[in-house]
């Protein structure tokens, strides 16, 4: 009898244990599959020069000015969907999926550091023909966009950082998401490959808003299924792992030689790069203009839509205007500018 009961346990540990793993474990998504779910009409897939294919969007006013948006760690270019919407009558607006994100995936070279995403930016935009253009860049993709600038400077008509990487940083862990502190860590880092409940993705979401009326569960669910992209979490891994050698005091030191036209976009209450970033990056690049929100997180062109995009819409105007004068139809927006 004893040993039917201990048996009979046993079966019932072994059955919970197969359901909790099953729940988390998750396969990768084909990339037919989610390009269905996710791909619009913009929608193209360009292949670069080493054999990776871009998910990229070129939309807007085809006529006017260009303006480059890169995303941040772990998002896509969905990121900038209210910026388009926005800005799209005046300018022209090329978005992608970076290297290991979105429906870009894995690419060939795994090379998903600062450096290697700067190059994709370059060789996409010369793909495109797309020679000279304003760049904007949120938190990973802000680090992008300000390599961008220094490495052609030419090709940059003005440089927008919003919430950006590049700067050192003293940041309170318990701010940052469950995900990210997952992926530095070496060993276990290697469980996210197949095991990535869905509540540890909706933290990650969370955490970089102050108003979570903004995160929908469309929204979750999209970050869920793009990182589910075959390929997206061996390239996450493989970059989070190259952070250990990453030099970002050596970096910072380089934007001063930032000359173009520059404006710094923030969330006082960002808690993945704290606004006391965006005050250095100020002090690193002096004819940067400043424009902080109050009570936003990390995404203010999510958070707060048409803020972010009326301080864009303002700053363009005037820094384009110096260039080469203001294009017809380009009308100013107020913004708080905090010289």
């Amino acid at each position: 009898m004893v040993k039917r009961i201990f048996a009979g346990t046993l079966t019932l540990i072994v059955l919970a244990l197969a359901v909790i793993v099953i729940s988390v474990v998750r396969f990768d998504v084909p990339r037919e599959e989610l390009i269905g779910k996710y791909a619009t009409e913009a929608s193209q897939f360009v292949t670069l020069p080493g054999g990776g294919s871009v998910h990229v969007r070129d939309e807007g006013n085809r006529q006017g000015p260009a303006l480059v948006l890169v995303h941040g760690s772990n998002a896509s270019l969905h990121t900038w969907e209210p910026w388009v919407a926005d800005l799209g009558d005046t300018y022209r607006i090329v978005s992608m999926d970076l290297p290991g994100h979105g429906l870009t995936g894995r690419i060939p070279g795994d090379d998903y550091s600062r450096e290697g995403m700067t190059q994709t930016v370059h060789e996409l935009t010369e793909i495109l023909g797309v020679d000279r253009f304003a760049i904007a860049g949120n938190s990973m993709g802000g680090g992008v966009a300000a390599l961008y600038a220094l490495e052609h400077p030419d090709r940059v008509s003005a440089l927008i950082l919003v919430d950006a990487a590049g700067i050192p940083v003293e940041r309170n862990d318990g701010e940052v998401p469950l995900a990210f502190r997952i992926a530095r860590m070496p060993v276990i880092s290697n469980a996210m490959r197949y095991v990535l409940p869905r509540s540890l993705v909706e933290e990650g979401v969370r955490k970089v808003f102050v108003d979570q009326s903004k995160v929908t569960d469309e929204m979750v669910a999209r970050y869920f299924d793009l990182s589910l992209h075959e390929g997206n979490r061996d390239a996450t891994r493989m970059r989070f792992a190259s952070y250990a050698t990453r030099d970002e005091e050596a970096f910072a030191v380089r934007l001063g030689e930032l000359k173009m036209p520059t404006l710094i976009l923030w969330g006082d209450k960002d808690g993945l790069i704290p606004v006391s970033a965006a005050h250095e990056f100020k002090a690193r690049i002096p004819q940067a203009e400043l424009v902080i929100f109050e009570n936003v997180g990390h995404v203010p062109m999510e958070e707060v839509a048409g803020e972010s995009s009326a301080a864009v819409r303002d700053f363009l105007t005037r820094a384009l205007a110096e260039v080469s004068g203001p294009p017809d139809g380009m009308a100013a927006a107020g913004a708080a500018i905090e010289e």
